[in-house]
C-alpha cells in the first residue's frame, strides 16, 4: 500500500528539506519529490504537522533493554523485547550485543540471532560479540575469566551467521594477525577493542582486516607522545569506523570533538553500549554474579566500574547537539548513515528512493514521537 508522508522537516543528503514528501510503498521508499508533484499521483497523505522525519536509527551495540540481558538470556523471545524496548526511542535496526562468555553461550547466542531473523523480530540486523578475545588488562565490566585465544572451533562459530553482519571486538595482542585476516575474509566485522595493544599492534590489526573501534577512548590504550596507542591509531586511520558511547560518563565532549576532526566525516558514530534499564522499569540487574545499579543515567559495578549505559540512541543524538555542538542533522546522521554505512547496509540509515522505510519522527526538542520499520509504525 503506497503512503504518502508530507509537512515535515526531511532530513536529506543536503539536510533538513521542507516541501518535500516522502512517497513509501510497502517496506521501501519509493520517491522524494515536492508535495504536490506526488499529491498529484492521488495517494492518501498523512500530515506529520512540521515534525522532522529522521532515518531509523542503527544501534551496533545492545547488551540488553526492557529489563532484559542478552548474556542473562540467549533466546528468540529475549531479543524480541530488548528491540521493542529501543524501538520507543527510534532504534529501527540493532545488533545484540553479546558480552564476553563461554562458547556454549555464543552458540546458543549466535543460533538466536538467526532465528530471530529468519522469523522476521522487526529491527534485528545481525549480532555483535564483545570478546570473549580481549585482554586482562583493560577489561572493563567484562569477567576476565573468560578471556582466551580464539580456537579453531571458535573461529567456525564466529563466521557461522548465516543471516546479518557479525560484528567482532577483539585485543589484536591476543588474537593473530593471520586470524584478524580470514575473519575479515569470511564476511565478519572485526573490530578492536578492550585491548592494552600498542600502535604498532593496532596498525597491524587494520592492515589485517580490522574495521573499527568499539567505544573509541574506552578500555584501550591512550594516546601518548612516544606511544599513541590505540587511540592513536584510531585517529590516525582514515579507513576504519569509530562507535562512542556520548551518555557523559564515557567520554569527555572534548575529546569528542579532537576525535571529530581527526576522522574523516562519518567515520565516528554513536552507539549506547546500552543495558536493562533502557524501555524498562528496573535499575538495577545482574551481570553473572555482580550487582550492577543505575544511578542518574550511569550503570555502574559497586567499585564504580562502567558497566554499559542506561543511554537510548535519541539521548545519543541530544547530547551530541547539546555537549559537542554538533547540528541536529549531524547528530541523526551519527545514529543512522554512519552506523548503517559501517556495517555496509547501503538501504538503511537514509531517507532516500530505494531506501527501507524505516524513519522516526521527532519533535523541535528531539524526542521520539513515532518510529517505523519498514513502513510500519511499531512505537
Amino acid at each position: 500500500m503506497k503512503r504518502l508522508l508530507r509537512n515535515a522537516r526531511v532530513l536529506t543528503g543536503s539536510g533538513f528539506e521542507r516541501g518535500i514528501g516522502v512517497l513509501v510503498d510497502g517496506d521501501r521508499i519509493i520517491a522524494l519529490a515536492p508535495e504536490n508533484d506526488l499529491a498529484a499521483r492521488g495517494v492518501e497523505p498523512r500530515d506529520l504537522e512540521g515534525a522532522y522525519l529522521v532515518p531509523g536509527f542503527v544501534d551496533c551495540q545492545v547488551n540488553g533493554g526492557g529489563d532484559v540481558l542478552f548474556n542473562g538470556d540467549p533466546s528468540v523471545e529475549a531479543i524480541a523485547r530488548i528491540a521493542r524496548a529501543h524501538h520507543r526511542f527510534g532504534t529501527t535496526g540493532l545488533l545484540p550485543t553479546l558480552l564476553s562468555s563461554d562458547i556454549e553461550t555464543m552458540r546458543a547466542a549466535i543460533d538466536a540471532v538467526d532465528r530471530a531473523i529468519a522469523q522476521g523480530v522487526p529491527g534485528v540486523l545481525g549480532i555483535h560479540l564483545e570478546g570473549p578475545f580481549l585482554a586482562a588488562a583493560r577489561k572493563g565490566v567484562h569477567d576476565a575469566g573468560a578471556f582466551r585465544a580464539p580456537s579453531r572451533e571458535e573461529i567456525e562459530l564466529v563466521c557461522s551467521l548465516k543471516h546479518g553482519r557479525t560484528l567482532l571486538t577483539f585485543a589484536p595482542e591476543c588474537v593473530p594477525v593471520e586470524v584478524v585476516r580470514e575473519l575479515s575474509a569470511r564476511g565478519v566485522i572485526p573490530c578492536i577493542g578492550h585491548s592494552g595493544a600498542s600502535y604498532a599492534q593496532a596498525r597491524a590489526a587494520l592492515d589485517a582486516g580490522a574495521r573499527g573501534f568499539t567505544h573509541l577512548f574506552n578500555a584501550m590504550t591512550p594516546m601518548g607522545s612516544r606511544e599513541p596507542g590505540v587511540v592513536g591509531a584510531a585517529l590516525e586511520d582514515p579507513a576504519s569506523w569509530c562507535g562512542v558511547i556520548l551518555d557523559g560518563f564515557h567520554v569527555h565532549p572534548a575529546a569528542l570533538r579532537v576525535a571529530l576532526s581527526a576522522k574523516a566525516r562519518g567515520r565516528i558514530f554513536l552507539v549506547t553500549d546500552a543495558m536493562p534499564p533502557v524501555g524498562g522499569a528496573n535499575t538495577r540487574f545482574e551481570l553473572g554474579e555482580r550487582a550492577i545499579e543505575c544511578h542518574d543515567g550511569r550503570c555502574a559495578t559497586a567499585d564504580g566500574t562502567l558497566a554499559g549505559s542506561a543511554l537510548d540512541m535519541a539521548a545519543a543524538i541530544r547530547n551530541t547537539v547539546d555537549m559537542v555542538g554538533e547540528s541536529p542533522a549531524e547528530a541523526v546522521r551519527m545514529a543512522s548513515a554512519y552506523p548503517a554505512d559501517f556495517l555496509g547496509l547501503n538501504d538503511h540509515g537514509r531517507i532516500a528512493p530505494g531506501c527501507r522505510a524505516d524513519f522516526v519522527l521527532l519533535g523541535d526538542d528531539l524526542d521520539v514521537r513515532e518510529t517505523w520499520i519498514g513502513g510500519e509504525r511499531f512505537a
